[in-house]
């Protein structure tokens, strides 16, 4: 509890230093994590406790499983995140809010002291998340909330598996526990793109080694991803698309008649699509009033996942000499990385 509390106070400190329009929503964001912390229990204690659901100690353990794995097998952190179980009874950890202008792809950022600058700003409240997309709205902005299963906090704080996640199966659940170690082991502010690529990578690697170690099939899994991209990449087809007309010189009339007709023409490729992802969501992503700021959500953060595979390839598929490599390139300036990581990596 004591690294919890030091950065409790680190982030209070942050509090302190922020302007007064930031003083609510930085106490909200220590309020929800110190809620968080106190909700959750010891895994292994919860397993021992002779009152608790059987299901729920069989889920628990194989989560101490896959957390095991992934420091004995992946190189990951050996520490406390996800060695702690929370009950929040509530569907969501997180709501996150987007935001763009009308007639602009360009997204509203927030900076943060520990993140750097994101597109979303997180509440753990729908009521809290709701006001301020409010607030963007009546200033003419097109806004979307969207809950959030769970996050990271980058290895700040021990973070606790959420009984938000009891509905993941064996795959998802180990795939988003490798996921978001990868992000304790390496995070740069500011490139998002980076990031996401370099956990994928971990994640998809990881997942073929549990499978092999388990006798576990892992196709059902990298199906499933594929179909993600699918949709993923369907999206930024019709984002492009809607780029154009923003960038062209006609007026604002005609340029919302044809964001109309886009964000249309989107939701009928997507029920033309021969299978569809339907319980990862997306039905109801695309039943929702779509808007810039649901593009904004939908991005390719996967652009640099095939050139970080190919530095894993270069060290033999040795993680720890993976992890070395990319320090190096993310110690670059953006510029500099990106173009060393799209050139082929010698041995």
């Amino acid at each position: 509890m004591r690294y919890s509390s030091r950065c409790l106070l680190i982030l209070l400190a942050a509090i302190l230093a922020a302007g007064c329009s930031s003083l609510d929503y930085y106490a909200q964001s220590v309020r929800g994590q110190f809620a968080l912390i106190m909700q959750s229990r010891s895994i292994e204690s919860i397993i021992d406790d002779a009152d608790v659901d059987p299901a729920l100690k069989a889920w628990l353990s194989r989560v101490l499983e896959i957390r095991a794995f992934a420091t004995e097998h992946l190189a990951l952190p050996d520490n406390k995140s996800y060695t702690r179980y929370a009950d929040i009874g509530r569907p969501y950890v997180v709501w996150n809010v987007f935001a763009a202008p009308e007639l602009s792809l360009e997204p509203r950022q927030w900076c943060f002291p520990i993140a750097g600058c994101v597109v979303y700003r997180g509440y753990f409240t729908p009521e809290a998340a709701q006001r301020f997309a409010d607030q963007l709205q009546v200033q003419g902005d097109d806004v979307y909330v969207a809950g959030i299963s769970a996050y990271s906090t980058l290895g700040w704080f021990n973070d606790p598996v959420l009984s938000t996640m009891l509905n993941y199966e064996d795959a998802q659940l180990a795939g988003l526990i490798f996921h978001e170690l990868a992000h304790q082991v390496l995070y740069i502010k500011d490139d998002t793109v980076f990031n996401e690529s370099f956990a994928t990578v971990v994640e998809l690697e990881g997942m073929m080694r549990w499978s092999k170690r388990n006798g576990d099939s892992v196709i059902s899994y990298l199906d499933t991803k594929a179909l993600e991209e699918r949709i993923v990449n369907l999206v930024l087809e019709y984002r492009a698309r809607l780029q154009a007309v923003y960038a062209a010189n006609d007026s604002d009339v005609e340029k919302r008649e044809r964001k109309r007709e886009i964000f249309s023409a989107l939701r009928a490729a997507y029920q033309r699509l021969p299978e569809r992802f339907a319980h990862a969501g997306y039905d109801d992503w695309f039943a929702q009033d779509l808007n810039n700021a649901h593009l904004v959500s939908i991005g390719a953060y996967h652009e640099l996942v095939e050139a970080l595979q190919a530095e894993l390839a270069a060290v033999g598929g040795d993680l720890q000499r993976f992890y070395s490599r990319v320090r190096r390139i993310a110690d670059l300036d953006p510029v500099t990385r990106r173009a060393q990581l799209l050139l082929t990596p010698a041995p």
